[in-house]
């Protein structure tokens, strides 16, 4: 079992009708549970869901933000997180201004050590990265500086991550970031976004 690969939003595959019956049948039950048990909860609580024949299931609760989920949430805000965040400690959040979104998708591919989930050599050289622009950042994972050289210390370890106005084109973009760096010890799978990419064009 890996960590996410890779990830894209927003999510083409889960219909309108799925986003309600989630929020129906899982995030508000939760929420009224806690509330219930005395157990309050402020922070940021990541819902890993999977979809089935049946609907949306619940597989795990996180208090943090998903990853490689993160990447293209923030690709994507227009907001400044911090005011959020501030609101979060301060058990304010409801004061706290809407998020605003970029009318874009984002799409990241994960580059992980050869040898990932298993055992994989740490240590190894990358040679170079694209420059980050406007729509297409690197994610620093599992990196060190040594000197003037950049070592893969994880197995997870960077994510390319870019923006377009469609998930075809965001898609395009990342996976040209992924041709440009220059590391022989790493791999990344080659369909993130199909699913995504097969809604889009049948929309």
């Amino acid at each position: 079992n890996t960590g996410g690969m890779g990830a894209y939003s927003p999510a083409l595959t889960m219909s309108g009708e799925q986003y309600e019956q989630a929020i129906e049948t899982i995030i508000e039950p939760t929420m009224r549970g806690m509330a219930e048990a005395g157990t309050p909860f402020s922070g940021l609580l990541y819902a890993g869901l999977i979809l089935t024949t049946d609907g949306p299931k619940l597989i795990e609760y996180n208090c943090r933000f998903g990853d490689p989920e993160c990447q293209v949430l923030m690709m994507r805000m227009e907001s400044d997180i911090v005011p959020l965040m501030l609101a979060s400690t301060q058990g304010d959040v409801a004061a706290a201004p809407d998020i605003q979104w970029r009318d874009a998708y984002a799409l990241t591919v994960v580059m992980a050590s050869k040898g990932y989930p298993g055992g994989y050599e740490k240590g190894t050289q990358i040679r170079s990265m694209p420059e980050d622009q406007d729509n297409r950042v690197i994610f620093h994972a599992g990196t060190a500086r040594h000197q003037d050289t950049l070592l893969a210390t994880g197995g997870r370890v960077l994510n390319i991550t870019a923006t377009a106005p469609t998930v075809a084109e965001a898609q395009r973009l990342a996976y040209e970031g992924v041709e440009q760096v220059d590391w022989a010890n790493g791999f990344c799978r080659s369909d993130i976004g199909w699913r995504a990419i097969k809604a889009e064009v049948g929309s």
